[in-house]
C-alpha cells in the first residue's frame, strides 16, 4: 500500500523528465522582453522573416554556435582588425554570455530587413536585449546593419564585440567551461550542457545523504519533545515521518545547491518545476503516514472492540483516505508539470456524480455505518429496542445491522435508516427496573392495608440485589374493583434471566405477606340484581336488572 502511493507521484516526474527530454518544452508563458524569453532561440520557430533580417541572423548565429561552428558564427561579428583571429573564441564566449544572462526569443527581435524603425535608434541598428555588466548595471546588446556582398547583413555592433571579454570574464562558471571537453559543454534536451546531466545524479546524490543528516537531528530534537508528553500517537507519529523528513532535507539541500550548476534559463525552470514536484510529492507522502499513524492510533483504541465490523470501517476508512491523496496527488503533481488537468478535474467531477446518483443508497449505508461506528448505540450480543420490537444484535455490518428477535426470526435494517432510528440498548442498564400493581379487596381493613404496606417494603429491602436508595410502596387509590398499592423498586443486575428469578421470588413473597395479613388479591366480579314489577306475580324476568361491580367479593342474591 505504501509502495502504491509513491509510485505514481514517482512514475509522473520521470515520464514528464523523460517526455520533456524527448520532446522539448512543455508550454512555457509567454515572454514579456526578449531577456525574460523562455523558449529556446535554437529551437524557436521563425516566422515570416527576411533572410537578412535581425530575426534571421541572429537565428542563424545561434543556431551554427550550438552545433560547435564557431569558425562560421564568427562571421556574424563585426571584428576589428585586432580581434580577427579570435574570432571563434569570441563567438562560444558570446553564446555562453547569452545563454546565461539574455535567452533570446526570435519572435521579439524584428524580422524585416530594415529592423524595426519605431524603436527610436538610428536606422540599422538592433537592440535585442541587455546583459550585466562589470559595474552592475545592465549593458545592451546590440545588432547593426552590414554590407555583406550584394545584399545586407546584421552583425553583432563592435561595441558588443568589444565587452564580450569582460561580460564572459564575470560569468561564475567560466572556469569550468575552460577546462570541460567542448562535447560535455553542448547543450542536451531541455537545454541542459551534457555535463549538467552528469551532474544532476551527483547532486541528488548528496542532496539524499544531506537530507538524511538533516532528517536524523530534526527528528531526534523531536523525539526529546514527544517524550516528554504522556500521549503516545505523538512518538508514532514522528516515526512515521522520518521517511518524509528526509526528503524534505534532500529537497532543501538541492534548492539550495542548485545555482552551482549555473543553469540557463528553460533549464533552470525545468529542473525548479521538478523539484517543486518533488516537494509536493513529500507533502503528500507526509500525509500518507500521518493517515498511517491515525488508522493505527483508532486501532488501538477500545473504539474497534465493538466488533469486527467497526474494525473494517476504520480499514475502509483509512483506504478511502489514501485514494483521496493519490488522486490528489497526481493532479496537482501533473498540473506542476505543465500537463492540462481542467479536462481531467471534470471528468473526475462528472463520474463522481454518476457513482455518486448510482450508489445513492450503498453511499448512504456507509456513512450510516462511519455514524454508527463514531457514535455506537450497541454492540453485538446486546439486547435491543428498535422501535416496534426487540431483540439481540446478532452482526453490525457495513450495509445493514442483523437483529435476533424474541420469536427467533432475523431481522435487517440498512444502517443508513437505523442511523435516523431511535435505538434502545437495554444491555446498557446498570440496573433493572420492578414496576407492579397489587389489587387487595374492598374488604381490607386500614390495619390490614398498613400491615401488608409494611410487609411488602420489608421483602424489598431484604433481598440482597436491591438499590435500596429508591424502593417505592405506596397505597395509590380506590380503584373500580381492588385497593391499589403501587410499587416500585430497583434490582442491581443487569442479566435479564437473573432479574427475571429476582423478579419471581419478589412476587412470592408478596403473597405470603397478603396472606398473614388475613386479605386476599382482589379480581375483578360482577353483581346482579333483579327488581321485580309493581303487579303481584308478574314474572320475575320482565323486571329491571342492574349490575354493579364489586372487588372480590362473594355475589349477593340471586346471579
Amino acid at each position: 500500500m505504501r509502495a502504491a502511493a509513491g509510485l505514481p507521484l514517482a512514475a509522473g516526474v520521470l515520464l514528464h523528465a523523460a517526455a520533456a527530454a524527448a520532446q522539448g518544452p512543455v508550454g512555457p508563458p509567454p515572454p514579456t522582453s526578449a531577456s525574460e524569453a523562455p523558449a529556446s532561440a535554437a529551437e524557436a520557430e521563425v516566422t515570416e522573416a527576411t533572410p537578412g533580417s535581425p530575426r534571421a541572423s541572429v537565428a542563424e548565429y545561434l543556431a551554427l554556435a550550438r552545433d560547435g561552428r564557431y569558425e562560421q558564427a564568427a562571421g556574424f561579428l563585426a571584428l576589428s582588425q585586432s580581434d580577427r583571429g579570435r574570432g571563434p573564441v569570441l563567438a562560444e564566449r558570446l553564446k555562453a554570455v547569452l545563454d546565461r544572462h539574455l535567452w533570446v526569443d526570435l519572435e521579439l527581435v524584428s524580422g524585416q530587413s530594415e529592423g524595426d524603425r519605431s524603436d527610436g535608434l538610428p536606422a540599422g541598428t538592433e537592440r535585442i536585449g541587455a546583459v550585466p555588466g562589470p559595474a552592475g548595471g545592465r549593458e545592451p546588446v546590440v545588432l547593426v546593419r552590414r554590407q555583406h556582398g550584394d545584399a545586407g547583413r546584421w552583425v553583432f555592433s563592435p561595441g558588443t564585440v568589444a565587452r564580450i571579454d569582460q561580460w564572459y570574464g564575470a560569468l561564475g562558471d567560466r572556469w569550468l567551461r575552460e577546462r570541460l571537453p567542448p562535447a560535455l559543454l553542448r547543450p542536451g534536451p531541455r537545454e541542459l550542457l551534457w555535463w549538467q546531466w552528469i551532474a544532476l545524479p551527483l547532486l541528488a546524490l548528496a542532496s539524499w545523504t544531506l537530507g538524511r543528516l538533516l532528517a536524523w537531528v530534526t527528528v531526534g530534537l523531536f523525539r526529546r519533545v514527544t517524550g516528554r508528553t504522556r500521549a503516545a500517537w505523538d512518538d508514532v507519529l514522528v516515526d512515521r515521518l522520518q521517511g518524509p523528513a528526509t526528503a524534505a532535507g534532500a529537497l532543501a539541500a538541492a534548492l539550495a545547491a542548485l545555482p552551482t550548476l549555473a543553469l540557463y534559463a528553460p533549464a533552470e525552470r525545468f529542473v525548479t518545476g521538478m523539484l517543486r514536484a518533488f516537494g509536493l510529492f513529500v507533502v503528500f507522502w507526509a500525509l500518507w503516514r500521518c493517515v498511517d499513524a491515525a488508522a493505527d492510533r483508532v486501532r488501538e483504541s477500545g473504539w474497534t472492540r465493538l466488533g469486527s465490523s467497526t474494525r473494517s470501517i476504520v480499514q475502509i476508512g483509512e483506504r478511502l483516505a489514501k485514494v483521496a491523496l493519490v488522486a490528489l496527488a497526481l493532479v496537482a503533481v501533473l498540473s506542476e508539470l505543465g500537463y492540462p488537468v481542467a479536462g481531467l478535474l471534470a471528468g473526475l467531477g462528472i463520474g463522481g456524480i454518476a457513482v455518486a446518483l448510482a450508489a445513492q443508497k450503498t453511499v448512504e449505508n456507509l456513512f450510516g455505518s462511519l455514524a454508527l461506528a463514531a457514535d455506537p448505540p450497541f454492540g453485538v450480543g446486546d439486547f435491543v429496542r428498535v422501535e416496534d420490537f426487540v431483540g439481540t444484535v446478532e452482526a453490525i455490518g457495513l450495509r445493514s445491522t442483523r437483529i435476533r428477535t424474541l420469536d427467533r426470526t432475523l431481522v435487517s435494517l440498512p444502517n443508513g435508516r437505523l442511523a435516523d432510528m431511535r435505538l434502545e440498548s437495554l444491555a446498557a442498564r446498570d440496573r433493572m427496573r420492578l414496576a407492579c400493581t397489587v389489587g387487595l379487596v374492598y374488604g381490607t381493613t386500614a390495619e390490614q392495608m398498613r400491615s401488608v404496606l409494611q410487609g411488602l417494603e420489608e421483602a424489598l429491602r431484604a433481598h440482597p440485589r436491591i438499590w435500596p436508595d429508591a424502593v417505592v410502596v405506596r397505597f395509590k387509590e380506590l380503584g373500580a374493583s381492588s385497593l391499589d398499592i403501587e410499587v416500585m423498586a430497583w434490582f442491581q443486575t443487569s442479566d435479564w434471566p437473573e432479574f427475571q428469578l429476582i423478579r419471581q421470588e419478589v412476587l412470592l413473597r408478596f403473597m405470603e405477606v397478603v396472606d398473614r395479613a388475613g386479605t386476599s388479591f382482589a379480581f375483578p366480579t360482577r353483581t346482579v340484581h333483579l327488581v321485580g314489577g309493581d303487579a303481584p306475580g308478574r314474572d320475575a324476568a320482565e323486571g329491571r336488572a342492574t349490575v354493579r361491580e364489586e372487588g372480590g367479593l362473594p355475589p349477593r342474591g340471586p346471579a
